[in-house]
């Protein structure tokens, strides 16, 4: 899932600590990239879940990859459209602002699907990074009264799925802060650096 990497829209807590122009970079690259490690070699189907849906057929968005639109409503809302609307077999959703997941990520969540209807990747907030649905013998609902954006997410959406089997992943940190950025500054390479003190992040061309 993918917001529009609109200067102003995207990104809004990173934009206001370590400027537009970083939040923006950070948000282009990290689509591109996860949207290139992510085709899954044959193991699985990669889908471009995309808000607004106006920003549907903008050049924006990487090629080669098969574009949706999300729809309206809150996040659980659009995630649970896709999970209903998803051609039959488990279902795996991330988002694109966690710089640590790996293709074997996926193929784990999709490994422990056969063994348990849900799996879920915590993020170090309190939300998650990924939830991954078996969708049968029916299709799960839990994010229903999730309170998103804040600490209680992951408890949340377990409360929802307490009469089903759930695995987890492990902990990742996704990207809000110039905190944050700068944590994952050695991994995102030539792209980020992080100067010393409160001086701030700067993008490398």
């Amino acid at each position: 899932m993918a917001k529009a990497p609109v200067a102003g829209r995207v990104k809004t807590r990173l934009a206001a600590e370590a400027g537009l122009a970083v939040a923006l970079r950070f948000a282009r690259h990290r689509i591109a990239a996860l949207v290139q490690r992510m085709q899954g070699g044959g193991a699985w189907h990669t889908l471009l879940a995309v808000t607004p849906d106006s920003a549907l057929p903008a050049r924006i968005w990487p090629p080669g990859v098969r574009l949706v639109a999300q729809g309206g409503g809150d996040l659980g809302a659009r995630m649970q459209r896709l999970v209903d609307l998803a051609p039959p077999g488990p279902v795996v959703i991330i988002g694109t602002d966690i710089p640590g997941i790996a293709p074997a990520h996926i193929a784990a969540a999709f490994c422990l699907l056969g063994r348990h209807d849900a799996v879920l990747g915590p993020a170090a907030d309190g939300g998650y990074w990924l939830i991954g649905l078996k969708r049968r013998p029916h299709i799960p609902r839990p994010f229903a009264g999730v309170r998103w954006s804040g600490a209680h997410a992951l408890a949340d959406t377990l409360a929802n799925l307490r009469s089903h089997s759930v695995a987890l992943l492990p902990t990742l940190r996704d990207v809000d802060t110039a905190d944050d950025l700068a944590a994952h500054a050695e991994s995102l390479g030539r792209h980020i650096r992080q100067y010393a003190g409160r001086h701030p992040i700067s993008v490398i061309p």
